[in-house]
């Protein structure tokens, strides 16, 4: 759907407070999370103001949203031990 928010509380409601605690805790996490949100805002903008943008360039960042999401999951689904240091 248009201008849908993807953002990391809505994709992963069941992992909310993981989320808040390695923003805080892991700058790595942190850092993605924050790439993740930036992406996801300018896709929503694009979308929502209907600017003319190539779809090359507009899937292109669909597929990086995408990859964020995937890797940050990926650190999402590994145990509470292994995520914060």
């Amino acid at each position: 759907m248009l201008g849908e928010n993807h953002a990391l509380i809505f994709e992963f409601p069941e992992h909310r407070d993981k989320i808040h605690q390695l923003k805080v805790a892991d700058s790595d996490f942190n850092a993605l999370a924050k790439r993740y949100h930036q992406l996801d805002h300018k896709i929503r903008g694009l979308e929502a103001t209907q600017v003319p943008t190539e779809d090359q360039y507009f899937m292109q960042m669909k597929l990086q949203r995408v990859q964020l999401k995937q890797q940050i999951f990926g650190i999402l689904s590994q145990p509470a031990s292994a995520t914060v240091e």
